[in-house]
């Protein structure tokens, strides 16, 4: 069964009014996942490849269908404009179309086709609006091929730094610029793709959940109040290795012990600061790793995120005490170095206001209001211009999986919302 058959087995369709139509966009789901569809019926659209461009060139296509003036920038992000009422700033919406390797086929094209959706849906009722209207997709928002991502946005707001991005080669080892050529593009190229950001009302994207929050409140739709920066922490532990047998219990310096300790501790210090921070224990290395050796050092990793910055940075500070008593307590030293921080983006309230009035009318539903913890275009855009975020429920909260899901009565019901949600800010 292909996606269009899944995709359509369950549509309710009296979802199908005001425009927007359950079966166009399934249908345009469907012939999307074809390019770059794996054995396994994931997605394989690595940023900046050839399959990649197909993707874009069909949406590229289906713009022009609906009476868009489409350009491709530098970076190759594709914009598909409708011109407005009146010569004022853009309303930009959209997402992307790259994939992780073996991915799934909605986070990034649902939001793509979501915002195409709108103006078919606005071409059908003969609406115009105020403001000029444009659906975008981002290249290299995964960034699978050079482990970075958010490549088309940080283009798009000029935060591209061509000399660096020369020296990055890909998983294949193949340099940047040989591997740009191949899609048409050049690192000149990327790093002059910056928009004149004057020209940009708002950015609104959609996107999977990647969650189980609205999965369990049995919901559709959400509003994200934030988008998280992640601090990335390494803390070693270094004690004395010894002899597992000939090392009485109380004459040991175990990095291990004091490094779970510590991992124990880290699990309830976001809890004492917001309900939206988390801190992940990712990675471990023990030395000297053997089955007779107390552990005489111990390498961990901790991912801290939080939707403000002042939250965030309390919980850091949390986790650095933590690490210190540990050590203390445990007779070790410890050393502690800041690997990297991005600052987190909040979600502007008026544009929290505007999504939430929008999810109220069109489903008659108190809007939901949840966190992002992942990163996405509109945290880059977010930093220049005002943004917002709406979630679509995810099925058990798988992502970059061929297991991913949402289905076609959540993802319409956020059409929507987007629609209602875009007309209100066209509106301004």
């Amino acid at each position: 069964m292909n996606l269009y058959d899944e995709l359509t087995k369950e549509y309710d369709k009296k979802h199908t009014h005001s425009g927007v139509n359950g079966d166009r966009l399934a249908k345009r789901l469907s012939v999307l996942a074809e390019t770059g569809m794996t054995d396994e019926g994931g997605c394989l659209r690595i940023s900046f490849s050839k399959e990649e461009l197909e993707a874009k060139k069909l949406v590229m296509e289906w713009m022009e269908e609906e009476g868009l003036t489409v350009t491709m920038d530098g970076a190759g992000n594709v914009f598909g404009r409708l011109e407005g009422q009146e010569e004022l700033p853009a309303v930009l919406s959209g997402s992307h179309v790259d994939s992780v390797p073996h991915g799934g086929h909605f986070d990034g094209p649902l939001g793509v086709l979501s915002a195409l959706e709108v103006v078919s849906a606005w071409n059908e009722n003969g609406y115009r609006p105020k403001r000029p209207f444009e659906v975008v997709i981002f290249s290299d928002e995964e960034g699978a091929r050079f482990n970075g991502g958010l490549t088309g946005s940080q283009a798009f707001v000029g935060q591209i730094d061509s000399e660096e991005e020369r020296k990055r080669v890909d998983f294949n080892g193949r340099s940047y610029e040989d591997v740009l050529a191949e899609v048409g593009l050049t690192p000149e190229g990327v790093a002059s793709a910056k928009r004149n950001l004057d020209s940009v009302h708002a950015f609104i994207e959609v996107h999977i959940e990647q969650g189980k929050r609205l999965e369990k409140a049995n919901l559709p739709t959400g509003v994200v109040t934030g988008i998280a920066g992640p601090t990335w922490m390494k803390v070693t532990y270094t004690g004395a290795a010894g002899h597992a047998g000939n090392t009485p219990m109380d004459d040991r310096q175990d990095a291990l012990v004091a490094a779970s300790d510590f991992i124990y501790r880290v699990k309830d210090l976001p809890g004492e600061v917001s309900d939206s921070g988390v801190a992940t224990v990712g990675k471990l290395e023990v030395k000297p790793n053997g089955v007779n050796v107390i552990p005489g050092e111990v390498e961990l990793t901790v991912d801290i995120r939080d939707i403000k910055k002042g939250w965030k940075e309390t919980i850091v500070d949390s986790v650095k005490q933590q690490a210190e008593e540990a050590a203390s307590k445990n007779e070790v030293t410890v050393e502690l170095d800041e690997m990297m921080s991005v600052d987190p983006v909040e979600i502007p309230e008026q544009m929290q206001q505007k999504a939430s009035e929008a999810t109220q009318e069109v489903l008659e539903i108190e809007s939901y209001l949840l966190p992002s913890g992942a990163g996405h275009d509109a945290m880059i855009v977010g930093r220049h211009v005002p943004v917002a975020m709406l979630f679509t429920q995810s099925k058990d909260g798988v992502s970059h999986n061929p297991k991913e899901w949402s289905s076609l009565n959540d993802c319409i019901q956020t059409v929507h919302v987007l629609k209602r949600f875009v007309e209100k800010v066209c509106d301004e």
